[in-house]
This record gives C-alpha cells, structure tokens and sequence, in this order.
C-alpha cells in the first residue's frame, strides 16, 4: 500500500516546518567564515594544529570545458580497486568473504588487466576448523594468486572483521604486488590509508587490539606503509581517490568553535565550493577546489602520532606518510571528490600542482572517477550475479546453506552494505 495523498501532503507539510527554522544564508556565512578563519591552521582545544595548508590557504576555480583539454601531466596512469562479494553467514557458523582486486592502465594493457589477487577471510568460532593458508596459490597461468586467512575470532562485528580483512589485504597485497608497473601515477579507489580499519581505534577496544596485536591485520597497515616507501623510493606519484567521504573530523572542531552545522565534512566543503548567479541558481560551468592540506586530524592522525603502535621499522621520516588532501566540487552532479596523497609526495609545489592539473582534468572529462579507477572498478567489481554464484559454490563446498533472514524475503538479498 502507498501512501495516500493526504499523507503526502501532510509529511510535507512537517517539512516545510522545519524548512522554517533553517536559514541558508546563516550556513553559508558560516562556511565562508570557517573556511577563512579557522582552516589556517585548525587547532584542537589544547591548542595542537590538525590541519594546516601546503601552500597558500585559498579556493581556485577552473572552467570544465578548458580543463577537460590540457594534456596529462602524467604520461601514463594506474588505477587499483578491490571488490567483494559481502560478508555472508552460513548455517555452520561460519561467516565468509572474499575479494579480488585488480589494476588498470592508461593506455590499456591487457596482460596487466587480467592480474588478480584474491583473498577469501573465514571466521569461526569452531575450534576444530582451520583454512588458513600460509602461501599464495596461483591460478590462471600465474596471473591471479589466491589465499585464505583464517579471521581472529571475535565475539561481535564478525562480518565487519572479515570484510575489512578481504578487502584491505586484496588491495594491499596487488599494489605491492604490481608496484613496478607504474612508471608515472597510481591512483588507489578510495583512501590512501586503510581508513575502515583506522576507524576501529575510535570505535571499540577489541577491535583496536586487532590491528595492534593480531600479525593479519598489522600485516594490512604495514603493506599500506610499504606503498608509500616503495613509491616514495621510485620518485613516483601516488593518491587516493575518495568518492564518498564520511569523515566528520573537521567538521567536529568547527562545531566545537562557532557551532558548525554540517553532518560531515563532505557537506561542509561543498557549502565552501558551491557557487550561484545573481539569481541564486547553481552555476555548473566550472569545477572548484581548495588548496592542499596536511592533515593529522580524525584518522588521518592515527599512523602519524603515534595512536597506533607497530613493531614496523620505518624507513622514511614519520612526516612523509601524513596524509594530505585537497578537495574538488564538480557542480553537474553537485558531488564532492577528495583527493588524498602522502606528504613524500605532495611536500613538493610543482607535484602538487601537477596531481592538482591530473586530477581536474580527470574529473572533467570523465564526470566522475579518473579513467584508470573507472577501469579498475569494472575488473575488480563483482556484481549480482557472480556474487550469487560464488555464494552458491561455497555453499556446496561446505555441505551447508546460507543463513537467511526475514528481509531477503521480503526485499531480495542486500548488495553493497557498509560494514566497515
């Protein structure tokens, strides 16, 4: 039954309600007044800097149709992303996924695109079963190696442990693994940090005492660590391009000082970015974007002060892994992007200005995503149909069925849920 029209009616009528009660303008006066005031540097309660621009502090536009044209900074690019099928629970208990990951080229290479890593995670709380494998396996002809961890058993968040394990180890593992390929750019689907597992520091002890003690999670973060060295060490540039942001790091210290009232930090430098005519209408002709920043705020400080202690002997100076950003506004979809990087890379004004130009023109031509990332989402992504088919297969496998619940009845399985 759908709502009839008086119903209608009167949901918006609450709307309009609260509609009342909220000024626009006040928000964009106070976005003009963060940005100005409080980003040069941002500081903590106790006075510490979290957040502070490389370069001048400022907001630059750039006209799409002309940024579209420039030519690539860098000659050639590569693009890295990790797919899953979702945490799935089964009737013998044990909760299982699996991810593959892949690279792409711009200009194509077709060798390079066949290449996977995949990692199947199993958590149990059956002492008697162990799949953990200590070696990869190699499948396809070489080009695609597999592996099954065995998860550290939890007593709660035991799809979150084994999506996080799956996916973070897939993609580490082929950066590494393809590490050599990339003569110019890598540009990583998502966060340059493993940002879902930094997350559990802030959110329950026991899955903080994962990363910290358990050799399958340290192993993760220390991978990301070697990224940087490795590409640091080949003088090669390397970001992460975040789609969807749902940091509220920044946005939780404007609050703290005049009372911000975004939900997060992506909303937040959309108000800062967003431009209109005379009328108030949205203009859609230019991207806009802000400076560089060096950030050691939210979990973007946990692998720069110390939060997070490994036993992982460095070999760059703990500024080169601080993650920097800047931030991009593309008004014809009125979505934000956020481009991050590590300091080793971007503490250099030309690089700065040349991922800058890169990822601008990207953004322009593409509407979205860089090409390469486009192309390494549709390799790695694993969609309805082969997720239902591996579900299938490893239920076979194990003689068992997989735990339904009243909603797939009732809806159809759920694809893409965040349990990060």
């Amino acid at each position: 039954m759908t709502l009839d029209p008086v119903h209608v009616d009167g949901i918006a009528e609450l709307a309009r309600r609260v509609t009342q009660q909220v000024d626009d303008r006040d928000h964009t006066d106070i976005a003009e007044r963060a940005f100005t005031e409080f980003l040069d540097p941002l500081r903590t309660h106790q006075g510490d800097i979290v957040l502070e621009p490389l370069g001048e502090h400022c907001r630059r536009r750039v006209d799409i149709a002309d940024v579209a044209l420039v030519e690539s900074p860098f000659p050639t690019q590569h693009g890295l992303d990790a797919g899953t099928i979702n945490p799935t629970t089964f009737r013998n208990g044990l909760v299982i996924d699996v991810s593959q990951a892949a690279m792409a080229a711009v200009p194509s290479d077709v060798e390079l695109h066949r290449g996977r890593t995949i990692v199947m995670t199993v958590h149990t709380n059956d002492d008697t079963v162990d799949v953990h494998d200590d070696d990869w396996r190699l499948d396809d002809e070489g080009y695609a190696r597999r592996r099954v961890l065995h998860a550290p058993r939890v007593d709660r968040y035991e799809q979150t442990v084994v999506h996080a394990l799956a996916l973070y180890r897939a993609e580490s593992e082929h950066a590494l693994d393809q590490a050599d390929v990339v003569d110019d750019l890598l540009i990583l689907d998502g966060p340059l940090y493993p940002t879902g597992l930094l997350k559990w520091v802030e959110r329950d002890p026991e899955l903080k005492r994962l990363i910290i003690e358990r050799q399958e999670f340290t192993e993760v973060v220390e991978n990301y660590l070697s990224l940087v060295e490795h590409f640091a060490e080949s003088d090669t540039a390397l970001v992460g391009f975040v789609k969807n942001s749902a940091s509220k790091a920044i946005t939780r210290e404007l609050r703290r000082i005049l009372g911000a009232p975004w939900v997060n930090d992506e909303a937040f430098f959309r108000r800062v970015l967003e431009r209109t005519d005379d009328n108030g209408d949205p203009r859609t002709d230019s991207l806009t974007f802000t400076n560089w920043f060096r950030s050691r705020v939210g979990t973007d400080s946990v692998l720069a002060d110390g939060t997070l202690s490994l036993e992982y002997t460095r070999v760059l100076d703990d500024e080169a892994y601080e993650v920097t950003f800047f931030v991009v506004y593309d008004p014809r979809d009125e979505l934000v992007y956020r481009i991050e990087a590590p300091y080793c890379v971007t503490r250099d004004e030309q690089v700065r200005e040349r991922l800058t130009t890169q990822l601008l023109a990207e953004i322009a031509r593409e509407r979205g995503p860089p090409l390469a990332v486009g192309k390494a989402d549709e390799l790695a992504r694993i969609d309805r149909q082969g997720k239902q088919t591996l579900r299938q297969r490893i239920e076979d496998a194990f003689d068992t069925s997989r735990q339904r619940s009243y909603n797939e009845k009732r809806w159809g399985p759920v694809e893409g849920m965040d349990v990060v």
